[in-house]
C-alpha cells in the first residue's frame, strides 16, 4: 500500500504564479532505472507503469484537479499483468489525464517473457526449458528472436496440403455449415507417430475462415484423422466438393528450415534452429506471456465510465492467444480473438501516434458503451488477428451499453491475419457514427474494413458510419474466398463509403471484390472512390436494398466487372454516374434479371400499390472495354439496345473514358474526356491516407 503524497513529481505553474496549487499541472516520470519508493520526479522517477497510476490517484485525492501528464522514458517495461484503468483514473476535459512517451524517446509496455539458457541440442538445432509450458501455465503459438517474428515448425514449409475425402459419407449434398469432425487425407501426409500428437494443430482454409483444429487420432489404415472437435465447416474447398487446402504446425518432425521452432509442451521444452549468424548464447527471445496489455475499464452498465485518458507515442508489443477448448475459431471476422488493447465504457480517451506490433490478438478493442474515442496516427502491423474492432449493445440492450461516435483516422495497419487470417482489418459491429478515415490498410488476408453485422433486413444498431479517405490494397492474397476491400451487411442508413482508394483484392475461389454489399445492406451511399485492379468485380452486391452509387470508378477487374447475386422484389442499387473500364471478363455477373412486384409509394393514395418491374436502376454511366465494340460487349445476356429498351442507362455512353495514365493507377480525367459532359465530377485521391505521421 503506497502512502499517499498530496503533491509530488515535476511541478509546473500553469497560467501564473498566482495558480492555486489545485490547478498545477502535475508531472511524474518513469524510467527503467527508476525506483518506485521515490517520488517521481525527473530527477528520481518511478519504475513502473503501475506506481505513476497509483500516484495520479492520489494527486487527485488530494485535492489536484490540474492536468497530469506521466512521461514514460525509453526501455521496456514488462508487464506482469495488464495496466487497468477504472473511472477513478480518469481525467476531465480541462484537466486529462496523459501517460506518454518522453519527445525523441521510445516506451516500449511488454506482455512477453524472455527464455533463456539456450544449449545446442541435436543437429541444427537448440533447446531451451520453459518449466511454466509443462505445468501447463503457458502456451504460445509466437515467438521472437531479435525483435524479429518467427515461424512455428509446419508441414508443408510452403503452400498447403489438400484434404483427399472430404465427405466420408458420400453426401455431397449437405450444407456448407454441416459440423464434422473428420477428413480423409493422402497416405503419407499426417502421421500417427509424431511427437505429442494431441498438440499438433491442423489449419484448414474454407470459405470465409480458417479454421484451427487439434488432433484427437490419426488412422493410416483408412487415412482419416479425427479432431478433438468438430469442425463447423464442410471440409471443401469453399462451395466444391473438392477439398480444402490446409497446413500443419507444432509439429517437431516438420521443424526442418533455419528460423523454425517447436514447442513441446509435454517435455517444456522449446527448440529451435537459428538463422545463420544468430549466436543463441546472446540472442534476445521473447515468447508473449499475457493476452491483454491495457484495459480501460468503464462500468457501464452502472453508468460509470473511464473518460479523458490519453496514451501518445507509446509501444505495445508482445500480447498472446489460445483459441480455448471447443473454440475453432469459426465465426467471420475471427470475432473470438481478444485484443490486447480494450476499451469498455471507455469516453473521451485517446491513443495518439502509438505503435501496436507482434500482437496475437486483435490490436485494439472498443467495447459496449464506449463513446467519442479517438485513434489518430497509430502504426498496427505484424497482428495475428485484425487492427481495430469496434462493438456495442444491440437494439435489445440499454442504451448506455451502445457504442457510437468514436474515430479512427489516419492510421495505419498493416500484415494482419498472420495467424487468424480471417480476422478485419476495421471491423465496425454493433456501432454507429463512428468514422474511419485516412486510414492506410494493407497486406491483410480478408477484408480492410467491414461494417453492419445484422443478417438481413432486420433493425441494426449500426448507422451513420463514415468509411471515408481510406488507402486499401493488397489484402486477401488469394487465401480465403467473400471478401472484399469494404464489406457491408445489414440495414445501415447514413453510412457513406467515400473517396477511398482501393486495389489489388484477391481471393481463392471466389469473392476477391471491390466493394462488398452483402446480406440485406441498405441505405448506403458509395461515392467518389477508385476501385481497380481487383480479381472479381470491383463493384459487387449479394443482396442490398436502395443503395447508392455514383460518381465511382471501377476499373480492371479480372474476372468480372458488376456484379449481383440476388434479384429482390426492390429496388437493390441506384448506380448513376459511374465509370466501367475492363480489359477482360465480362461486364456484368450474376442476377440482373428484373420482374413485376407491387410496391406501397404512398399509404394515401386512392389507387393502390403501383406495380413497378425495375429491381435496379442504372442511368448517366460511361463504359469502356478498350478491346471490344458496344456492339459486342453483353449487357446482362442482351445488346446495348435491348439494355436500354428495358429503362437502363437511358443517358449513359460507350467512350474510352481517356484518364491520365490509366497503366500507372492515375484515374485522373483529361479535359476532353466525354465523362464531363455526363455530369462527372473529378475524384480528389491527393488526401487518400494518413494526413500525419504514423507511429511514435
Amino acid at each position: 500500500m503506497y502512502i499517499a503524497r498530496p503533491l509530488v513529481g515535476s511541478v509546473v505553474l500553469a497560467g501564473s504564479l498566482l495558480a492555486s496549487a489545485a490547478t498545477r499541472p502535475t508531472v511524474f516520470h518513469v524510467a527503467c532505472g527508476g525506483n518506485d519508493a521515490d517520488c517521481g520526479s525527473s530527477a528520481k522517477p518511478f519504475a513502473t507503469l503501475n506506481r505513476a497510476q497509483w500516484a495520479v490517484r492520489e494527486t487527485k485525492r488530494c485535492g489536484s484537479d490540474g492536468p497530469v501528464t506521466v512521461v514514460v522514458h525509453s526501455g521496456l517495461y514488462r508487464l506482469a499483468q495488464p495496466l487497468v484503468f477504472g473511472p477513478e483514473d480518469s481525467g476531465t476535459a480541462e484537466a486529462p489525464i496523459v501517460f506518454e512517451s518522453a519527445p525523441g524517446e521510445r516506451a516500449a509496455i511488454d506482455g512477453g517473457r524472455p527464455i533463456t539458457g539456450w544449449r545446442p541440442a541435436q543437429g541444427h538445432l537448440w533447446v531451451a526449458d520453459v518449466p511454466d509450458a509443462k505445468s501447463g501455465a503457458w502456451h504460445f503459438r509466437q515467438l521472437y528472436v531479435n525483435g524479429q517474428s518467427r515461424p512455428r515448425a509446419r508441414i508443408p514449409n510452403t503452400g498447403f496440403l489438400r484434404v483427399a475425402v472430404p465427405f466420408l459419407d458420400g453426401n455431397t449434398k449437405v450444407r456448407y455449415n454441416t459440423p464434422v469432425r473428420a477428413f480423409g487425407f493422402k497416405p503419407g501426409d499426417l502421421r500417427p507417430d509424431w511427437t505429442d500428437l494431441q498438440d499438433v494443430e491442423v489449419t484448414v482454409f474454407h470459405y470465409w475462415t480458417d479454421t484451427h483444429l487439434t488432433i484427437q487420432r490419426v488412422d493410416t489404415v483408412s487415412n482419416v484423422v479425427t479432431f478433438a472437435c468438430n469442425s463447423l465447416k464442410q471440409f471443401t474447398d469453399d462451395f466444391t466438393t473438392n477439398g480444402a487446402r490446409y497446413v500443419v504446425e507444432n509439429v517437431f518432425e516438420g521443424l526442418d528450415s533455419p528460423g523454425e521452432w517447436y514447442l513441446n509442451r509435454a517435455t517444456g521444452q522449446l527448440y529451435y534452429w537459428p538463422l545463420s549468424g544468430e549466436d543463441m548464447t546472446r540472442a534476445d527471445v521473447t515468447a508473449p506471456r499475457l493476452t491483454s496489455l491495457l484495459e480501460l475499464k468503464g462500468m457501464p452498465e452502472q453508468q460509470r465510465f473511464v473518460g479523458h485518458l490519453a496514451f501518445r507515442r507509446l509501444v505495445f508489443q508482445h500480447a498472446g492467444f489460445e483459441l480455448p477448448p471447443g473454440e475453432v475459431n469459426n465465426k467471420q471476422g475471427a470475432v473470438c480473438v481478444p485484443a490486447a488493447v480494450t476499451l469498455t465504457g471507455a469516453r473521451d480517451c485517446a491513443f495518439e501516434h502509438c505503435e501496436l506490433r507482434d500482437l496475437g490478438t486483435y490490436a485494439v478493442e472498443i467495447a459496449a458503451g464506449c463513446r467519442n474515442n479517438r485513434f489518430a496516427g497509430n502504426a498496427l502491423h505484424d497482428l495475428a488477428a485484425g487492427g481495430f474492432r469496434v462493438n456495442g449493445g444491440t437494439d435489445q440492450d440499454a442504451p448506455f451499453l451502445r457504442t457510437a461516435d468514436n474515430a479512427i483516422d489516419d492510421n495505419e495497419i498493416a500484415r494482419y491475419g498472420e495467424i487468424f487470417p480471417s480476422a478485419v482489418g476495421v471491423l465496425l459491429m454493433q456501432t454507429e457514427g463512428n468514422s474511419v478515415t485516412h486510414n492506410h490498410i494493407h497486406h491483410g488476408f480478408y477484408t480492410g474494413v467491414s461494417a453492419g453485422w445484422v443478417w438481413g433486413y432486420l433493425r441494426s444498431i449500426s448507422r451513420d458510419n463514415h468509411i471515408d479517405f481510406n488507402h486499401i490494397h493488397d489484402i486477401g492474397q488469394g487465401l480465403l474466398s467473400d471478401m472484399g476491400g469494404i464489406y457491408t451487411l445489414g440495414v445501415s442508413p447514413g453510412t457513406t463509403i467515400r473517396n477511398n482508394l482501393i486495389h489489388d483484392v484477391d481471393a481463392n475461389l471466389y469473392g476477391g471484390w471491390g466493394i462488398y454489399h452483402d446480406e440485406g445492406s441498405t441505405h448506403i451511399l458509395d461515392e467518389n472512390n477508385v476501385v481497380y485492379d481487383t480479381k472479381f468485380a470491383p463493384f459487387n452486391i449479394h443482396y442490398a436494398r436502395e443503395v447508392t452509387v455514383r460518381n465511382n470508378v471501377f476499373a480492371l477487374g479480372r474476372l468480372e466487372q458488376l456484379s449481383r447475386g440476388k434479384m429482390e422484389q426492390h429496388t437493390s442499387v441506384y448506380f448513376e454516374g459511374n465509370i466501367v473500364y475492363w480489359k477482360e471478363g465480362p461486364l456484368f455477373k450474376g442476377n440482373w434479371k428484373d420482374a413485376p412486384y407491387e410496391f406501397q409509394h404512398n399509404p394515401n393514395s386512392r389507387t393502390g400499390p403501383v406495380k413497378l418491374t425495375s429491381t435496379f436502376d442504372f442511368d448517366w454511366n460511361l463504359y469502356y472495354n478498350p478491346t471490344q465494340s458496344c456492339d459486342q460487349v453483353s449487357f446482362a445476356g442482351g445488346t446495348w439496345q435491348a439494355w436500354q429498351a428495358r429503362g437502363k442507362d437511358r443517358h449513359s455512353l460507350y467512350a474510352d473514358p481517356l484518364f491520365t495514365d490509366i497503366e500507372h493507377g492515375d484515374f485522373r480525367l483529361r479535359p476532353e474526356s466525354p465523362a464531363w459532359a455526363l455530369g462527372f465530377r473529378e475524384i480528389d485521391m491527393s488526401t487518400v491516407g494518413p494526413r500525419i505521421p504514423v507511429g511514435p
